[in-house]
């Protein structure tokens, strides 16, 4: 019974997973660290938005992040004029389906579509393809339309299908532990852009759970002070 479980628990991941048999790498991400949720907004302003939006976030929901106005309007805030407007991409859907052949989606909930394993492979496994149209594919996401965005900081790599093998092919600004810990980062703003109030909805559930077990402890006194004259 245990085992039958655990494979439904995992169904979903071991599916996403299954679409290529490429092992998906579990996420370090934290949805309270505040500093790497800074930087992973920073990443996705200076790297993503061009292409990508949330409009689902406005750009005043960054000030969760402990950011204050100015940060946010000086660092972050290039397709808006006003604080209270949503993030949305500097490309058209026309623009963007001419370009990539699909036009590129909102992510606003992307990573609870997917998953943050999903993303944060992903994101890790791209490498030159010739074939392409633009010149890059993903072990994750094969023929995926989208290039390499991150490509400058990661680096080049090729991809041998048959021995499973990654070869750089020439290096980025940053080193691999670099690299990661800003996709760790990236991943880590789009988890919290699906769901602002996860962390604060997890712990009113903590504090609900433990009323609700003190209340059945007095429930329980007061059912045994009611049936205790009855044989």
């Amino acid at each position: 019974m245990k085992k039958l479980l655990a494979i439904a628990l995992c169904a979903p991941l071991l599916a996403w997973a299954a679409e290529t048999g490429y092992r998906l790498d579990t996420s370090p991400h934290h949805p309270t660290d505040l500093v790497s949720l800074q930087a992973g907004a920073r990443t996705f302003a200076n790297y993503c938005l061009g292409c990508h939006g949330v409009q689902y976030m406005r750009y005043g929901g960054l000030k969760a992040l402990g950011l204050t106005e100015d940060q946010v309007k000086d660092n972050l805030m290039f397709t808006a004029e006003k604080i209270g407007e949503p993030i949305k991409s500097t490309v058209g859907q026309k623009e963007g389906k001419a370009w990539f052949g699909v036009a590129p989606p909102d992510l606003s909930v992307i990573a609870r579509v997917r998953g943050a394993d999903w993303l944060y492979t992903y994101l890790r496994s791209f490498y030159r393809d010739a074939k392409t149209a633009n010149g890059w594919n993903n072990t994750v996401f094969p023929n995926v339309g989208m290039p390499h965005a991150l490509w400058t900081l990661q680096g080049e790599r090729a991809w041998d299908a048959k021995d499973r093998k990654w070869t750089e092919l020439s290096k980025g600004a940053q080193s691999a532990t670099e690299y990661d810990a800003t996709v760790r980062d990236l991943v880590n703003f789009l988890v919290y852009v699906g769901e602002p109030s996860a962390v604060s909805r997890k712990n009113i559930g903590i504090v609900v759970l433990f009323v609700l077990g003190i209340l059945f402890i007095f429930a329980y006194l007061l059912k045994l002070n009611y049936w205790k004259d009855v044989k």
